[in-house]
């Protein structure tokens, strides 16, 4: 069973390395990883459902919880550990949905939110009937506008979002200002610092300069961190910080009205393994604050030599001012502007040279670009990644441009995603690439998976192209062919 199962892992994206720079996190050092299945294994059986029957699952929470209060929190600072960012910011805009209707009445909440913020909160919004408004950013330094945060509240908002980074272009947003105009408004405002609220304060005690995102700035009301990005635990592993525990009080849900046994949960998940929390619990403990501060002091210089370098690169451009570990850069083409075939074509030919680096389409006027998370793992793989990607941008340029084609372009903009018929998704899936049998067989021809083809770019490329609700009926479409029977 062992043997297939590391079969199966043969195909995928390695975890370790220091190649993948998306999705996972790599401290570089084995015997965290060691540790962390280990603690899991003591803990697999126990179920965090009841802590009442488990009683070291409150022990472990409170200790993880407290852990992370001490860096990011203030005085009174209460907290729950979750699965993941997502839940952590789908309990934080629940908190906030249902402290709006009990403290302000308010029946038919907003949630104020940067068009860079994470797609995780549109996801809560869907699910909780919340209604977003989106405010754009600046198109230069990526960052949301206060100003222009500010203007979008209402008497119906609820949650206001800043982060700390965000994920798509690794800037800080200016949170001391959102959060003070939230405060002025009475609206909450909650940090999305998933990805930067474990590495961002050891980057400061590493001696690099941070402005302040923690629930120490003030207006500041809720705040989410990961600790199987930054943290090094395996996922799922993440806390939502709230500035107090009457604050909390409304991520509970509980339930009497039925015959079985009271029901409270913290959280989205009822049973759940112990653990989860116990690897977060010994990663923590064995890295303490300054084995934080020494890995963060490793990315920092992994980013100082990286950033330049690509900078270097002529028809590179450097997204914004990366504020530590994401770095996003678009290519452009012979008139300066980005271009979108050089972008993907550059990600394809990276990945034939054994590097994953995440192509990210252009939306609301900011342009396509290919994403880079740092770690520890990739300090010594810098100059490597420089030299491939030279060689890559080269191989790109000689390329025939991915052209979709304008009049599947100008038919796709007139579908409606909700009336089409799933032969006709189908059909469009397999015209993309996508369609399983359809498209590039069960296996694509490179041991991708069912239904991925070899470059990806044609199929971005043709994302890139369809209108944004076209693309999410495709891609739930695509994604329920991946998981079938």
């Amino acid at each position: 069973m062992l043997a297939a199962l590391r079969e199966l892992r043969a195909a995928d994206a390695p975890t370790r390395g220091g190649r993948t720079f998306a999705y996972v996190y790599d401290p570089g050092l084995p015997e965290v990883d060691e540790l962390a299945a280990a603690a899991y294994r003591e803990f697999a059986t126990v179920n965090g459902l009841d802590p009442t029957v488990f009683p070291s699952v409150a022990r472990l929470e409170n200790d993880v919880v407290g852990a992370v209060a001490a860096v990011l929190g203030a005085p009174g600072a209460q907290g729950t550990f979750t699965s993941g960012g997502t839940e952590s910011i789908l309990l934080a805009v629940k908190t906030a949905r249902d402290h709006a209707r009990a403290e302000r009445g308010i029946t038919r909440p907003q949630l104020v939110l940067p068009s860079t913020a994470h797609a995780a909160f549109h996801k809560a919004a869907h699910y909780l009937g919340v209604e977003p408004v989106v405010v754009p950013v600046d198109p230069v330094t990526f960052k949301a506008v206060a100003s222009d945060v500010v203007a979008a509240i209402t008497d119906r908002t609820a949650l206001v979002v800043a982060s700390a980074p965000s994920y798509a272009h690794g800037v800080l947003d200016p949170v001391a200002e959102i959060a003070a105009a939230a405060a002025e408004r009475g609206v909450l405002c909650h940090v999305d610092a998933c990805i930067g609220g474990w590495f961002l304060p050891f980057l400061a005690r590493a001696g690099r300069e941070v402005e302040p995102f923690g629930l120490t700035v003030p207006g500041v009301t809720s705040l989410s961190v990961d600790l199987h990005k930054y943290g090094y635990a395996d996922k799922g592993a993440s806390v939502v910080l709230y500035r107090d525990a009457e604050l909390r009080r409304h991520q509970y849900f509980a339930h009497a009205g039925w015959p079985g046994y009271p029901v409270v949960n913290p959280t989205v998940q009822g049973t759940k393994s112990g653990g989860l929390l116990a690897q977060a619990w010994a990663v923590l403990r064995r890295l303490g604050e300054d084995g934080y501060t020494e890995l963060a002091r490793q990315i920092a210089r992994a980013a100082e030599e990286l950033v330049p370098g690509l900078r270097a690169v002529a028809g590179i451009r450097v997204l914004g001012e990366p504020a530590g570990s994401l770095v996003a850069f678009t290519v452009t083409g012979p008139g300066g502007d980005p271009d979108l075939s050089l972008v993907l074509h550059v990600a394809d030919e990276m990945r034939e040279r054994g590097w994953y680096l995440q192509p990210q389409l252009s939306f609301g006027g900011l342009p396509p670009n290919l994403h880079l998370t740092l770690t520890p793992a990739t300090v010594e793989r810098v100059g490597a990644l420089l030299a491939d990607l030279t060689d890559s941008l080269a191989s790109a340029r000689a390329l025939e441009p991915v052209v979709v084609d304008p009049g599947l372009a100008e038919l796709a903009a007139g579908l409606d995603p909700d009336a089409l018929t799933p032969d006709e998704v189908a059909g469009f899936l397999a015209f993309a690439g996508l369609g399983g049998e359809g498209g590039g067989g069960q296996d694509g021809g490179d041991g991708q998976g069912d239904g991925l083809p070899a470059r990806m770019a044609p199929v971005l490329a043709l994302l890139d192209a369809l209108p944004p609700r076209l693309k999410e009926r495709l891609l739930a479409e695509f994604i329920g062919s991946v998981f079938r029977v």
